[in-house]
């Protein structure tokens, strides 16, 4: 098989520490020069993610601020998942999707927060050839099950709006469980496709990843072979794990906006709208930043940019679900004091 020739990395001047090092045959990542021979390939051993800054004087400040915000996350959907699952009040179809996408948003930060903590806490920016492809999976197999979850929302509000005499004979507890399973394996499926595609590549013309985590665009924009064939893979799986959530969330808000205005009375409106203004918040801030995330790597290369906007995507949105719902919903505050209030 005629695969890109690969040298090692080399330098003019190797201490002994970095000789010793190169002995390994796994430490050698590839480089690819213009020219092709046959030759077999060692495993990569390992990737190098750049992190958010290279300054010294700002690494305390970024674990500190880091590890807030995965503290607050992971206890915000954790009290959003007790308090559903405590009062029986909350017990119906949109409050179970809510706490089950409280559940994939500590199970997404908790792939790439951690890593990166660590790796400040001690300056090391290096992962595993297959931690890398772990985190990646993981990675999208919660995204995709966010999104997937949002879309299962946005059909449970366009039933109770649109068809609110049939509402708990459509919505009953075997179509919730079917569409959360269902939801957990199109992300699994998804998360495969990538994995597989990544899995492809045998030679990388870098091991430096310009973020903080594995992200799947990266790998492929690293690879030296022809990666038209992967990333048409790729941005079809993207798409389908994409696009069909959208389109359902789209048409589901498009039922019930023509629903709502039918509706005579104002106050009528604003509570039909009211009951959708927690779920429609948190969709536009989880596919405003993801959307921006795959559009400026597509368009723009500025890996600065592509990571401020990854934080956002894969940071804040999560930290902030658990107050979008908590602050404008009136059933989950008072079921979050009754639950504090037996707790303490």
């Amino acid at each position: 098989m005629l695969q890109q020739r690969c040298t090692p990395v080399q330098d003019t001047v190797l201490d002994a520490h970095l000789l010793d090092s190169f002995s390994n045959p796994l430490f050698f990542f590839k480089r690819c020069p213009s020219h092709i021979e046959q030759q077999n390939l060692t495993s990569v051993s390992e990737f190098f993610l750049t992190g958010l800054s290279d300054d010294p004087e700002q690494q305390p400040l970024l674990f500190g601020l880091f590890l807030s915000m995965y503290l607050v996350t992971v206890l915000g959907n954790l009290l959003i998942i007790l308090a559903v699952s405590c009062d029986p009040h909350l017990h119906t179809p949109m409050y179970f999707f809510l706490s089950n996408l409280s559940l994939a948003d500590i199970g997404f930060t908790s792939t790439t927060i951690p890593k990166m903590i660590v790796g400040i806490q001690t300056q090391s920016r290096a992962i595993s050839y297959v931690g890398c492809l772990t985190q990646m999976s993981f990675l999208i197999l919660f995204g995709c099950m966010d999104g997937m979850l949002l879309t299962a929302m946005a059909y449970d509000r366009f039933v109770a709006i649109c068809h609110p005499l049939h509402y708990s004979v459509i919505m009953n507890p075997r179509l919730c469980g079917l569409l959360v399973l269902l939801s957990f394996f199109v992300s699994l499926l998804d998360s495969q496709l990538h994995n597989l595609t990544v899995l492809q590549l045998t030679c990388f013309k870098d091991m430096e990843i310009s973020n903080f985590f594995c992200d799947p665009s990266q790998l492929l924009n690293l690879a030296c072979s022809d990666t038209f064939t992967n990333n048409i893979v790729m941005y079809f799986v993207g798409a389908i794990s994409g696009f069909l959530p959208i389109s359902g969330i789209f048409f589901s808000y498009y039922k019930i906006v023509s629903s709502i205005l039918r509706v005579p009375s104002a106050g009528g409106k604003y509570k039909a709208f009211s009951t959708c203004g927690s779920h429609l918040s948190v969709v536009c801030l989880f596919y405003g930043t993801a959307i921006g995330v795959y559009l400026g790597s597509a368009l723009l290369s500025s890996p600065r940019k592509d990571m401020r906007a990854s934080v956002v995507y894969a940071v804040v949105t999560p930290m902030l679900n658990p107050f979008i719902y908590s602050l404008r919903n009136r059933d989950i505050k008072s079921a979050l004091r009754r639950f504090l209030r037996r707790t303490g």
